[in-house]
């Protein structure tokens, strides 16, 4: 449908003369109409008909399907003055697409062939419409639009292909398709995934001041804390038998489950199947303070001070045990990419039929004197007053690095005809997730972003996509001078030179550690489902070594020329995970 390489570029010489003059490769319009239009064929056969009546087959120049004139001999035509090789120019026929179901990923080709200088427009299908890759602003295109197309195509001189959405090659074994159905967060900005959003949107910051005695003489005394105490909305029972990181996991685990359309209770009041769903959470430590405040109560009291309850509390989660979840309940731990990873495991426990159902990301309470006194002693945390704006300056020029950070974030995940079958609202599908490993350094990333890119490349070639396709990138960006420089290096090497939007929450939250992929997870989401990209805080100035389009100022409009976004999270050690999501109609 492009140009073949063995048919260069014709120079347009319109001259008129006899149709008994013509021969085969000549470049042809009937009128000199057609050819102000740029209605060319290419003559392929001759063959005399009579003494007066010569018959010329013709086919488009970029390609098509044949058809023949019976023209007078001494009929004027006009010929562009320059012959082709006909064997070069193909011929096709474009497929009646009448019984085919569109589905939202399709792309659609079309080639104006009887213009030797066209280029082919591709459509792609998104939310039941389809849409060129251009920046116009041209109006979507209908189903039953692009049905006539194809239609009409051979009458018209044109070639119409349709390419129905990549699948995997293991969906033949059976693989799902997974959705999104509900949404729950724990952050420095609130409890609430609403509280999460209108705290993007509005571009402030939940990072501060530690006030509490037991950090009084530390270096650094700022860090991205939950601003409400996290028992309180919990019966007092059973908070007292969870840690800090395992009241946030319950917390947001109920929000999303209520937002998925579940009864409050769990399982057995949804009418559920408890063996069917699934819990997925990521965590590093959890919450550190369980064992420093068990060992420090053996220095002080004795082995009898110490808690009976001090092993099972540090358990990151109880999400399974509070809303009775049978089927299976794992922690992920894989430094700062936890989150991401978790949910991309609870993505194939449903692609595969071990679930119907699962509560998927990551919780994190970390925000302890010994955790701090490590991060400061790295010279890793960022230093400055929340008060003057967010100390973390992702992506900037003046990024000196991280500020500590807890929560959680879940989302609820089902196979698509599970979420379909009960009328669920669907956010958007969870359409792939890559991993890979640096093997670079204990805590430095690869300055290459090799290892990034791959994992990048795997989530995009899982969701069954390409990389045109992404429209957002949701960076895990922490402000590190070469964390961050690592990541935009791997981004700007697999996107090439397209100007796809890059935001990072750092500036907003802190790093929420393991959970930082859960909560970041439940962001890319609601930027999919209200087509708003929010802006990245405390970046004043992009470094210029960054290359990337970094969102700042104000919230922008999600571009509409695709319909995956990535979210990225990066570990000490070298884990890399990244979350593919994509648009549904």
């Amino acid at each position: 449908m492009t140009h073949s390489p063995e048919t260069p570029e014709v120079p347009i010489r319109p001259y008129a003369v006899t149709a008994a003059e013509v021969v085969p490769g000549d470049l042809f319009a009937l009128s000199h109409e057609d050819a102000v239009r740029h209605r060319w064929h290419v003559v392929t056969h001759t063959l005399p008909e009579g003494p007066e009546v010569i018959r010329v087959t013709l086919r488009p120049p970029l390609g098509g399907v044949d058809h023949e004139e019976a023209l007078r001999r001494d009929q004027r035509v006009t010929v562009a003055g320059r012959r082709l090789d006909v064997a070069a120019v193909p011929r096709v026929s474009s497929p009646a697409l009448d019984a085919v179901e569109f589905r939202d990923g399709d792309r659609v080709r079309t080639l104006r062939a009887v213009d030797p200088s066209a280029e082919e427009v591709t459509y792609v299908r998104r939310r039941g419409a389809w849409h060129t890759g251009g920046t116009g602003g041209a109006e979507p295109v209908s189903d039953a639009e692009v049905r006539r197309w194809a239609a009409g195509a051979d009458r018209e001189g044109h070639v119409v292909r349709h390419e129905p959405r990549p699948v995997r090659a293991a969906e033949a074994a059976g693989a799902r398709r997974v959705v999104v159905t509900g949404l729950g967060a724990v952050t420095p900005l609130g409890v609430g995934a609403g509280e999460l959003w209108q705290g993007l949107l509005e571009g402030r910051h939940g990072i501060r001041e530690l006030t509490g005695e037991e950090f009084d003489g530390l270096p650094v005394r700022i860090a991205g804390t939950v601003p409400v105490d996290p028992a309180g909305p919990l019966p007092r029972r059973a908070a007292r038998r969870m840690n800090r990181a395992a009241q946030f996991a319950v917390l947001a685990a109920r929000e999303a489950w209520a937002d998925a359309g579940y009864a409050d209770g769990g399982t057995r009041e949804s009418g559920l199947d408890p063996e069917r769903v699934g819990v997925s959470l990521g965590a590093i430590l959890g919450d550190a303070s369980v064992l420093v405040g068990g060992d420090r109560k053996l220095r002080e009291k004795g082995p009898r001070g110490v808690p009976p309850l001090t092993t099972p509390m540090t358990v990151p989660s109880q999400v399974s045990l509070d809303l009775h979840i049978t089927g299976e309940a794992r922690t992920v731990t894989s430094a700062c990419a936890s989150g991401t990873e978790a949910i991309g495991q609870a993505v194939d426990r449903i692609r595969y039929g071990r679930v119907d159902v699962a509560l998927a990301g990551g919780a994190e309470a970390v925000v302890t004197p010994a955790i701090m006194a490590s991060f400061a002693a790295m010279r890793a945390l960022a230093e400055g007053d929340p008060a003057d704006g967010s100390p973390s300056h992702p992506f900037a020029r003046d990024r000196d690095g991280f500020v500590n950070g807890e929560g959680a974030g879940v989302l609820v995940l089902e196979s698509e005809e599970h979420a379909r079958a009960r009328g669920a609202r669907v956010y958007c599908e969870a359409a792939g997730w890559g991993l890979s490993a640096d093997a670079h350094h204990v805590a430095a990333p690869d300055p290459s972003g090799d290892g990034i890119a791959l994992a990048l490349r795997r989530a995009v070639r899982d969701a069954g996509g390409r990389m045109a396709d992404v429209v957002h990138v949701n960076a895990h960006a922490t402000a590190t001078v070469d964390g961050d420089l690592a990541e935009a290096r791997a981004l700007r090497g697999v996107l090439g030179r397209r100007d796809v939007p890059v935001t990072a929450l750092k500036g907003h939250l802190g790093h929420l550690q393991g959970a930082a992929g859960g909560v970041e997870a439940v962001a890319a989401v609601l930027t999919l489902h209200h087509g708003v990209v929010p802006a990245t805080v405390g970046c004043g100035e992009v470094d210029d070594a960054i290359d990337l389009d970094v969102v700042r100022g104000e919230p922008r409009v999600l571009p509409d020329c695709g319909d995956l976004v990535l979210s990225n999270s990066f570990g000490f050690g070298g884990h890399n995970a990244v979350l593919a999501l994509r648009r549904v109609a």
